[in-house]
């Protein structure tokens, strides 16, 4: 029997939702639906995974696709708009050594007007999780065990200010205003949908976050900073890996300088 694992949460339900569905109950369908489950997750996860010889991505930009309506969010079912959006992809760790392609993670990246969306596949050696959350799903430190990390920064001109963005398989959540100053809680209205498929060893999020979160006038002709980052274990040595090397001499994720650039593509490209 396979399983396929799916949560989500819109802002609509106070509490995370989670959904489990099983593939192959019953007699008479039993291989029929067993063969449907192991053809669909493949197929969803192949359209974006680089090859092993070649998962280290050596660009420094990154292009959010534009679309014109809301992207639904269904982390096992990716609408086909992602398709549109290139993706990037790392495995190697914050200091740009180490390639582990057993831990791959495929960024996509859309906008519209109202919102930026983005969607993480990561393939895991292993998960640990957090059992509890706040009844929302917000988690503080959700860091410390494993996680997606978006990294933020509208205007490059204030290095020090940017937004923290952290989503873990079971879909719990955090996002943090970052400053000068001790974090505070962004309360973005971020919506997500998380999905583990334990058979392929991949999980996968979509995020969907409301663009005056993250600035107050949005301009498509302007360039920001970002940077993606993946945490995996609960305990030492832990796997911290980045788009874009910080190249610390101990793992850390909080270095501007090393952001590589966001640009938002036009409805003509």
């Amino acid at each position: 029997m396979l399983t396929k694992i799916r949560f989500s949460d819109f802002s609509s339900y106070p509490n995370l939702a989670f959904k489990t569905s099983l593939c192959a109950n019953g007699v008479a369908v039993k291989y029929l639906l067993l063969f449907s489950c192991l053809l669909v997750a493949p197929a969803i996860m192949s359209q974006t995974t680089p090859s092993e010889a070649n998962c280290a991505n050596t660009s420094d930009e990154v292009v959010a696709a534009r679309v014109k309506h809301d992207v639904p969010l269904d982390a096992p079912h990716p609408s086909k708009d992602w398709e549109r959006a290139t993706p990037v992809w790392f495995c190697s760790d914050w200091a740009g050594k180490n390639p582990d392609p057993g831990r791959t993670t495929t960024v996509r990246v859309l906008w519209s007007p109202q919102t930026l969306y983005l969607r993480f596949e990561c393939k895991y050696r292993e998960i640990t999780l957090f059992p509890d959350a706040d009844s929302n799903g917000r988690r503080d430190h959700l860091w410390d065990r494993d996680v997606a990390e978006a990294f933020l920064q509208p205007d490059p001109a204030k290095q020090r200010y940017y937004k923290e963005f952290e989503v873990a398989p079971n879909g719990f959540w955090i996002d943090l205003d970052i400053s000068p100053q001790p974090a505070v809680d962004l309360k973005s209205g971020l919506k997500r949908s998380v999905w583990i498929d334990e058979a392929h060893k991949t999980w996968a999020a979509e995020l969907a976050i409301p663009l005056k979160a993250l600035t107050p006038s949005f301009d498509p002709r302007a360039v920001w900073h970002v940077n993606f980052y993946r945490c995996e274990g609960a305990k030492e040595p832990r796997a911290y890996l980045a788009w874009r090397p910080t190249n610390t001499p101990e793992p850390n994720f909080h270095v501007p300088s090393a952001f590589g650039k966001l640009r938002f593509a036009s409805s003509k490209e």
